[in-house]
């Protein structure tokens, strides 16, 4: 699985790692936006809400007819996987200074910029990743500053044993914090 905060890179680093492994690559957003599996719309949030029971089903019906390894990326991809299908899980993450800029340049506005750097900012992601898979299948990978090449092959790296899979090798809010710009980061949280 890949997961991350939306714009740190899932879905590029899937695409390539998918052609890399020989792999199919699902694209929970796409299976969820293609499918209609919703539940309803957050006015707030202006997006569907994945129907989770329905998308846990569905996604289990794509891996069954595969005979090739399967990468599944979405930002609550854990939530739809059962723990035992899951050999790693790779939870991108990105500078909030960083992603903010990436997800202007993907259309994102005003407070769902906020919302999406707090989660990054507080690990959300990869609190919920060690939540529903076990911390010893967790790879944090920090695609800070990098080209999409280098965090592909920075996992594939650790796929394959020559860099350790680890947690806890960012921490935006203590570095933030140290820089004295947490504040401009959380003010309307």
């Amino acid at each position: 699985m890949v997961t991350g905060t939306p714009g740190v890179g899932k879905t590029t680093v899937s695409q390539i790692l998918a052609v890399k492994l020989k792999a199919l690559h699902v694209d929970i957003a796409s299976v969820v936006t293609g499918e209609k599996i919703t539940s309803g719309y957050d006015e707030k949030r202006q997006t569907l809400i994945a129907d989770t029971n329905k998308l846990a089903k569905r996604v289990q019906q794509i891996i069954t007819k595969s005979s090739k390894t399967v990468i599944v990326d979405g930002h609550y991809s854990t939530d739809v996987m059962p723990k035992s299908q899951v050999t790693n899980v790779f939870v991108l993450r990105c500078h909030p200074k960083e992603l903010g800029k990436r997800m202007e340049e993907k259309g994102f506005q005003g407070s769902k910029i906020k919302e999406n750097l707090a989660a990054e900012i507080l690990d959300v992601c990869l609190i919920d990743a060690v939540a529903n898979v076990g911390e010893e299948k967790i790879c944090e990978v920090d695609t800070t500053g990098r080209t999409v090449e280098a965090a592909v092959e920075n996992v594939l790296s650790i796929i394959k044993g020559r860099n350790p899979c680890s947690v806890g090798i960012v921490d935006w809010l203590g570095r933030l914090e140290a820089e004295g710009t947490l504040e401009q980061y959380l003010q309307e949280f």
